[in-house]
């Protein structure tokens, strides 16, 4: 029987779109406060615009080449037609999801800190709903791009081929959706780098002239760089995001419908299988909803009071996804397949054991956090230390559970070492599972870029210092929440890494049947020459170019990293010029009487997050398609296997520990040993300066970077199959 459910994504898109709608108004409808906080939101809101302004721009012309490119590579029969107008899509998608994101937070900034005047809830509420507006368009605009992309390739070869097999057509679709992933990845990449060098050299630059020589407080009208700080928030933390999490939420689900049409064709369910992920994406929408209406504070500003609330809404929503899933599977898969059910339950328990785990680490409500706070009595060298013992420490967790995760979503689902395409089918939809609630999940990590801005407005304005409090009560929530955000990104990026090497593996293979052996394909289905074509594609550790692969890839996490550290440290040198310079030369700033030069700081910032964003980026393209005509596609397996083992503990690592810099510097400013002021809040400040790109640029770009690295492989690997040197 076809239970073909497809149709669900579209309500499940169409519901997450209506409902950021609605929060969307009755956000509007909130007071922005005083005359003086809107002009300081509205400073805000014109810097980032104008940033994404120019760095939509720059995008656009590497989107055309890649175009051009994939459009010349469909002219030579290394791909369709569709691929080219599939990755414009993935990329344009992507770009929407961070800028509206973008576009709520510099609204709901103000009026979060004026909001935060009546009330903790009522400030709660308003930055928590510009948060879930951010997660509900993420999800929505995913749904709708794989909606429609679904909806006309089925029509297409349904009028095209109508005498083609139901399997091939769900084969041919789902390969084709998966170059648009490609596109979503790409934007993300340069979203996430141009972004995050963007806040980190503002928010640097900021910090270590302000806070540390000029000894005034953070978001100081005085400080010149504090505007551009607070844009950052915007451009990085939000679009930044919002476009990461865009293609990682597209690509899990993209991911897992490819293995399912292979794995399920020879039972005659490669339809149902392709029809769970996204379905199961609705359900997610469903569930987000219900459980952003149960998030609720009290008014005591402590930091387990406002998890609590925040968890509240997390763990029903997955409860329900766990219930829903289940009667889904069962309608699709049949009861032979309720393995599938457990392998979801298993990628949504490992989501929150690495959501808990983060959590440890990174708040100051635990020893990890206290302790580098402590370590700052002697200094900043033992903060950085004591920084990234927590950090390395903070892996093991992540990596246990990602791995037991793998072993049992493989196992459960029904996979074996002689047939494991169900197998690689079940750690997909474990990736799934992991990410199914992410509308409510991103809300609660979007939210803290609005809380902080909220602070920095409340400070500029001259609000009481109860409004203060409160404001800094989320904002640090919103530290520990965004780096459970990432750790959520990363573990996922893990899964859906894993499975596109798998969709990888079954390309080149394809390939190789329909090109080099033609005899071999009037003898033999695909299913029975793929079991022997063991030797064409030796994936032996003894042969070196799997060694050669391994090194290179286990280095890309590495190198990507250096360069995007060093872009923030040379761009952070350039804005602690600027504002010595005006402390220097502008008469009266310090004192009040006279006005910093804010855009002077916004624009140092934009010309550096452009400029320094292009050649990282880019290295996620060049590097596979290298070694691919270097060293052909065994090669090209390993460098995906090297960059996926090393980037994902490198980003575990780099995001926790920069998240425990930061909150361990809030501890200090609470009050504890010395408080602000102290040499021990310097020293937690510097701590948290070198924290700031490891948490917000190089950390989250790096799961980006190894999904990019796989999409490119797969889409280009006709042309590394037909053309390598050796």
């Amino acid at each position: 029987m076809e239970r073909d459910l497809m149709w669900l994504t579209w309500v499940g898109s169409i519901a997450a779109l209506l409902f950021s709608g609605y929060l969307w108004a009755s956000i509007m409808k909130k007071s922005e406060g005083t005359k003086r906080m809107a002009e300081i939101s509205q400073y805000v809101r014109e810097g980032a615009n104008a940033y994404l302004k120019r760095q939509y721009g720059v995008i656009t012309i590497f989107f055309i080449i890649m175009v051009i490119i994939l459009a010349a590579m469909a002219g030579r029969g290394y791909l369709t037609w569709f691929v080219p107008f599939a990755f414009l899509t993935g990329g344009f998608f992507s770009g929407l999801s961070g800028f509206l994101g973008m576009k709520i937070a510099t609204y709901a900034n103000s009026r979060t800190a004026w909001a935060a005047k009546t009330s903790l809830n009522s400030g709660l509420r308003v930055a928590f709903s510009s948060g879930t507006v951010m997660g509900m368009m993420v999800v929505g605009l995913g749904l709708l791009d794989l909606s429609i992309w679904y909806t006309f390739l089925k029509w297409w070869y349904a009028t095209q081929s109508p005498d083609m097999p139901l399997n091939d057509v769900i084969r041919h679709i789902t390969s084709t959706m998966l170059t648009f992933e490609m596109g979503a990845s790409f934007m993300a990449l340069f979203a996430r780098v141009g972004g995050g060098i963007f806040t980190k050299a503002a928010d640097v630059g900021a910090d270590l002239v302000g806070k540390v020589e000029a000894g005034i407080p953070e978001d100081d009208p005085r400080n010149p760089a504090t505007i551009a700080d607070n844009v950052g928030d915007n451009v990085g933390d939000v679009a930044g995001m919002g476009a990461d999490l865009y293609e990682s939420y597209v690509g899990s689900i993209v991911a897992t419908m490819v293995l399912g049409a292979a794995a399920f064709a020879s039972q005659g369910l490669a339809l149902q299988a392709v029809t769970v992920p996204m379905v199961m994406a609705t359900v997610g929408v469903i569930c987000s909803i219900i459980g952003t209406f149960l998030v609720r504070s009290g008014e005591e500003a402590k930091q387990e009071v406002l998890l609590k609330a925040l968890r509240t809404g997390i763990y029903s929503a997955s409860i329900l996804i766990c219930i829903g899933s289940y009667f889904l599977v069962q309608y699709t898969l049949g009861p032979d397949n309720v393995g599938i059910w457990w392998a979801i339950i298993i990628g949504l328990v490992a989501g929150n054991i690495i959501g808990f785990s983060t959590e440890y680490f990174t708040s100051d409500h635990y020893s990890p956090t206290k302790g580098i706070a402590q370590q700052a009595q002697t200094g900043a060298a033992t903060v950085i230390i004591a920084g990234l013992g927590v950090g390395m420490l903070s892996t093991a967790i992540p990596v246990l559970t990602i791995v037991l995760g793998i072993l049992g979503s493989f196992f459960v689902s029904g996979g074996s070492i002689a047939e494991p395409a169900i197998g690689l089918y079940g750690i997909g939809i474990a990736a799934v599972g992991m990410l199914s609630t992410l509308g409510i999940t991103l809300a609660t990590d979007a939210y803290g870029p609005v809380a902080d801005n909220a602070g920095g407005i409340a400070e500029m304005a001259g609000l009481e210092p109860e409004v203060r409090k409160r404001t800094d009560a989320l904002d640090a929530l919103g530290n520990t929440t965004a780096a459970t955000g990432k750790g959520f990104a990363i573990g996922s990026a893990a899964l859906t890494a894993l499975a596109l090497l798998a969709a990888y593996y079954d390309e080149v293979h394809m390939v190789l049947y329909k090109e080099w052996l033609p005899q071999a394909a009037e003898m033999l289905s695909f299913e029975e020459w793929h079991a022997r074509a063991g030797e064409l594609f030796n994936l032996s550790i003894l042969n070196p170019k799997i060694l050669c692969g391994i090194f290179i890839g286990a280095m890309m996490p590495y190198l990507f990293s250096s360069l995007t550290m060093m872009a923030v440290g040379r761009a952070a040198s350039r804005m602690v010029e600027e504002v010595r310079r005006q402390f220097r030369e502008i008469k009266g700033i310090l004192e009040g009487k006279a006005k910093p030069d804010y855009a002077v700081c916004v624009k140092i910032s934009t010309a550096a997050a452009q400029r320094e964003m292009i050649v990282p980026s880019l290295m996620a393209i060049i590097v596979p398609i290298a070694a691919g005509l270097i060293g052909g596609p065994e090669m090209v397996f390993a460098l995906l296997g090297g960059a996926l083992s090393s980037g994902f503990v490198l980003a575990i690592m780099m995001a926790n520990a920069g998240g425990a810099w930061d909150n361990a510097k809030k501890y200090i400013e609470s009050g504890h040993f010395g408080g602000k002021g102290s040499d021990a809040h310097k020293a937690g400040v510097v701590g948290d300066t070198v924290g700031d790109p490891f948490k917000d640029t190089c950390g989250p770009s790096l799961n980006i970077l190894i999904k990019l690295m796989s999409m490119v492989s797969v889409v280009f690997a006709a042309l590394v199959v037909k053309n390598h040197l050796f």
